[in-house]
């Protein structure tokens, strides 16, 4: 199977109510060069025009953008476009993974020099900021990994059991809900659902990491494509050494839709959790505290019907990857 090619659309709004004097923010928006994704074309518009900017890589090698605002303003507003193609990679047998205990063992701290892709790994083996790791969280997941049981087929039962026993609903949390909560009360959004499974693995000495983009959603048959209406993602991704024939040690499981994922998600960052990647953040002097409006289209460019607001064309100052 080729490639499938999307044009996607991120817009950000800020009114603040009243002026902010100075602000510094961090952007994730921005898509990863994979060995299954590739980025034809890439921009970020900014209004107003940031005093400072500086576009980079952050510690974990994604994409980032910082910028600066020295003079007052009362509104923010952040643009994102960019054409990615995402060739197919899921995994073809996941049993073909190692046992899982062998994985563990390989990122416990003993007295001989790790493998380099071990090392790397254990970076998502810890607690972050949004993620704990808690005996209940063992527990929860034990029935997923038997002894023996391959780890990508463990990984794939844990995705299915939060599927089935979880709630989407986005009332129920917020973005600072302890994943604790989470668990008690079975319910959440795909951030929250990340994040359970990805401390679910951690607690049993597996590493995981939080990935955030998009998801290829489709309008009811007969209708068109709505501007704005859909929306960030965010899924998981288990360490598998060895399982992958294109040399990737990573396999991406969604537990919110119970799929792993592949053509229709394209991938923005991964980090330990949703902290080190938002989308945006930073601090700001000054406002009145609003709340933003986030609008993502995600459109197929084999479409017949492509919007009139995707047609742009990248300017001579758009970033190529």
């Amino acid at each position: 199977m080729s490639a499938v090619r999307y044009r996607v659309l991120h817009e950000t709004r800020y009114d603040y109510g009243s002026a902010v004097s100075l602000s510094q923010q961090q952007l994730h928006l921005s898509p990863r060069v994979l060995e299954w994704q590739q980025v034809e074309e890439q921009r970020i518009d900014i209004e107003p025009v940031p005093t400072w900017r500086r576009d980079g890589r952050d510690a974990f090698g994604n994409p980032v953008t910082w910028m600066a605002f020295h003079a007052p303003h009362e509104m923010l507003f952040i643009r994102s476009v960019m054409v990615v193609a995402v060739t197919p990679h899921r995994p073809k047998v996941l049993a073909d993974s190692l046992p899982w205990e062998k994985v563990r063992d390989r990122l416990a701290y003993d007295s001989t020099d790790p493998l380099p892709e071990d090392l790397d790994a254990t970076r998502f083996l810890f607690e972050s900021p949004h993620v704990r790791v808690k005996h209940e969280l063992a527990d929860y997941a034990a029935d997923c990994f038997p002894p023996g049981r391959p780890v990508l087929v463990g990984a794939k039962a844990l995705m299915a059991k939060i599927f089935h026993e979880f709630t989407f609903d986005p009332e129920a949390t917020t973005v600072s809900t302890p994943v604790l909560e989470v668990l008690e009360n079975k319910r959440g959004v795909c951030q929250d659902f990340a994040h359970l499974m990805i401390a679910c693995l951690r607690a049993l000495g597996l590493a995981a990491r939080y990935v955030s983009g998009y998801l290829l959603t489709r309008p009811p048959p007969g209708k068109p494509r709505l501007i704005g209406a859909d929306a960030s993602h965010a899924w998981v991704s288990v360490y598998s050494p060895g399982s992958q024939e294109d040399g990737s040690d990573w396999v991406d499981f969604d537990p919110t839709n119970d799929l792993l994922p592949d053509t229709e998600h394209i991938t923005l960052a991964f980090g330990r959790d949703f902290s080190d990647i938002s989308p945006l953040r930073g601090i700001i002097l000054g406002g009145g505290g609003t709340e933003p409006d986030v609008a993502v289209t995600v459109v197929p460019l084999d479409e017949e019907d492509i919007p009139d607001e995707l047609l742009d064309e990248p300017d001579a100052a758009a970033k190529k990857a």
